[in-house]
């Protein structure tokens, strides 16, 4: 398809994009923004939501297109208010990309059940407050969810908390979401990426990292594979959305390790710790 095409096909979708006000959320806004729809970001600080919102409307067909607003989706009240501004302003969404998240590290024994009940609430239960707000919309439309995970979606690593399970469990909403309205018309697409490449600093401090080895406090928590560049994801993902394609893995070889994994758990582990950094 060429570019021309390519940015036909989003012109004047309405998307929606959580955690959109830096790192790979904004890269998707700008994405999106680039191939000409009406793109909405939902950040958590008022300062960072306004600071991408000036961005995207310098490359955005129009001022009006951009639409930013500071929220905490862990609100019921919040997303109510973000899906209100939302259809005010763009009508019905098309797309909603739910990329809000956060890591974390630290030993299974020195992380609590408090510490697995907050990262589950941001990273999976508000995942699924904002995805029932639009999912009727969404089906009517034949639209698009787009559900940021992980390489830690499809299996576990050491020393990383509660974060592989707040991703799995993305993981089977995606599939869940696929299998009861996928013959209605909505498409899902599951987003499994290694570490994803940062211009600065992480917006939050990693919680935990003061307490795990060196290697883990790396990256990825020190697997063996290649920082993913946030822009060129986010093209791969307008593409998958295009095609309507299930998911995306990167690196994607690292899909025979997954199907060993389940296959033969114990090779899995051995060939797990062997692929991260001081295993």
């Amino acid at each position: 398809m060429t570019t021309e095409r390519f940015s036909a096909f989003w012109q004047d979708k309405a998307v929606l994009v959580t955690g959109g006000s830096s790192g790979l959320g904004l890269a998707i806004a700008q994405a999106f923004a680039d191939a000409g729809s009406r793109t909405a970001i939902v950040g958590l600080e008022p300062e960072g939501v306004e600071a991408a919102v000036q961005t995207l409307r310098r490359r955005a067909q129009s001022q009006d297109a951009i639409l930013g607003t500071a929220a905490d989706i862990t609100s019921d009240h919040d997303v109510a208010r973000v899906a209100d501004a939302v259809r005010s302003t763009f009508g019905e969404l098309d797309v909603l990309v739910n990329n809000a998240g956060r890591s974390m590290r630290g030993g299974l024994l020195d992380t609590t059940p408090e510490q697995f009940r907050r990262l589950m609430e941001l990273n999976f239960i508000a995942l699924v407050r904002v995805t029932r707000t639009f999912l009727p919309e969404l089906i009517r439309r034949r639209g698009h969810i787009v559900n940021i995970g992980s390489l830690a979606s499809k299996a576990a690593a050491r020393f990383v908390g509660a974060y592989p399970a707040t991703k799995h469990a993305v993981a089977a909403y995606s599939q869940q979401l696929r299998l009861e309205f996928g013959t209605q018309g909505l498409h899902v697409l599951l987003v499994c990426p290694g570490p994803v490449a940062r211009a600065g600093e992480r917006l939050y401090g990693l919680e935990g990292a003061d307490h795990v080895p060196d290697s883990a406090k790396k990256p990825g928590a020190g697997v063996r594979v290649r920082a993913v560049s946030p822009d060129a994801l986010a093209q791969r993902i307008l593409n998958a959305c295009r095609r309507r394609r299930p998911e995306i893995v990167i690196p994607g070889k690292a899909r025979l390790l997954f199907a060993l994994c389940q296959l033969w758990p114990s090779l899995g582990d051995r060939l797990i710790r062997w692929n991260t950094r001081g295993g």
